[in-house]
């Protein structure tokens, strides 16, 4: 199985990503991430029910299974792809990174497991600031 990673540019946390989400996915496209390059793995990834996870200030936390990949275009004409997404995030392990642009590819062996697979949440975590969020996922304390 394979899987794709993502920077949530703009939402400040998890509720607000959430909330962003669900007036999208009302729209007449569905719930849909438009990106400017194809995965040239997309095969591997829709074949084994792959997700897209994302870093929503700085922090790895929460993923979405990918449904299909679609070639669209942008409203100035140029191409694209759609990663046409199933709605719900889904929380994983927090795991801090640094910025990057773009899409990644992440196999499955690396991919944090989901906080359902025995794990248990901290409570009140998305209260805390996203600065010491993150100082405390660096540490391996999140």
């Amino acid at each position: 199985m394979l899987h794709l990673i993502k920077l949530a540019v703009g939402p400040k946390d998890v509720a607000a990503m959430e909330r962003g989400q669900v007036l999208r996915a009302r729209g007449p496209e569905g719930l849909r991430h438009v990106t400017r390059m194809a995965p040239k793995r997309a095969a591997e990834i829709l074949e084994g029910g792959g997700s897209l996870y994302w870093v929503v200030a700085g922090v790895l936390r929460v993923r979405q299974r990918i449904l299909a990949i679609e070639p669209v275009k942008r409203a100035d004409g140029a191409a694209a792809t759609a990663l046409v997404l199933q709605p719900g995030l889904v929380p994983v392990h927090p795991r801090a990174m640094k910025p990057f642009q773009g899409w990644r590819y992440l196999e499955a062996a690396d991919a944090p497991k989901d906080l359902s697979e025995g794990a248990v949440g901290v409570e009140g975590i998305e209260e805390l600031p996203p600065k010491m969020r993150q100082a405390l996922a660096e540490l391996g304390l999140l």
